[in-house]
């Protein structure tokens, strides 16, 4: 983090002692000590004092710290939504294969655990879906650039924004064909046994 940084360059700008500064914003030595050392980090309050003190922007005061704070969002965001869309891919897995062996085996009680099941990945599904919606990317090539940590530029935005809604399409046609397999498989499974 930069604040620290910040805070000790305009502090011996003043030529203030750590208690001296300490005095003058309203805390310990120690606290100074601490946000010099990058231990903790000031309130707001503190902040606003500061940067009055300093004579400065509060956003000069913690500009380092704010483009910091942006890109440790972002790789959360991404670990986030890769580590969902992962749980996602396994639910429906288990869904779609587990349905037939689960009835066959335990009878109601199986068709009660995949309904769980398929209740989580409900869950999931809505919790990706949102995620999706919030940053905005919803083509597969969007999807793909942003669970990597890359950005596309605006002409591929552009060319993505227009495949929006031929891929929706496409997806909804392709969902039921695969639907509509699987139906014909577990039928045949369920005539054999």
């Amino acid at each position: 983090m930069e604040i620290g940084k910040q805070i000790r360059k305009y502090r011996q700008e003043l030529k203030l002692s750590q208690d001296e500064l300490a005095e003058r914003i309203f805390v310990t030595r120690q606290s100074i000590s601490n946000w010099e050392n990058d231990k903790n980090y000031p309130d707001i309050k503190s902040l606003l004092l500061l940067s009055s003190l300093f004579d400065i922007s509060l956003d000069t005061l913690v500009k380092g710290d704010l483009e910091e704070m942006k890109e440790q969002i972002k790789t959360d965001d991404i670990k986030r939504f890769n580590k969902d869309g992962g749980i996602f891919t396994l639910l429906l897995l288990a869904e779609i294969i587990l349905a037939v062996p689960l009835a066959s085996l335990w009878g109601f009680r199986g068709l009660g655990i995949w309904a769980i099941l398929y209740i989580i990945g409900i869950y999931y599904a809505r919790k990706i879906d949102k995620f999706k919606k919030t940053h905005d990317i919803q083509t597969y090539r969007e999807i793909v650039a942003f669970s990597e940590g890359k950005t596309l530029n605006e002409i591929q935005k552009n060319q993505e924004y227009g495949k929006r809604p031929y891929q929706k399409l496409m997806i909804v046609l392709g969902v039921g064909l695969i639907a509509f397999i699987i139906s014909l498989i577990e039928l045949g499974i369920i005539l054999i046994f």
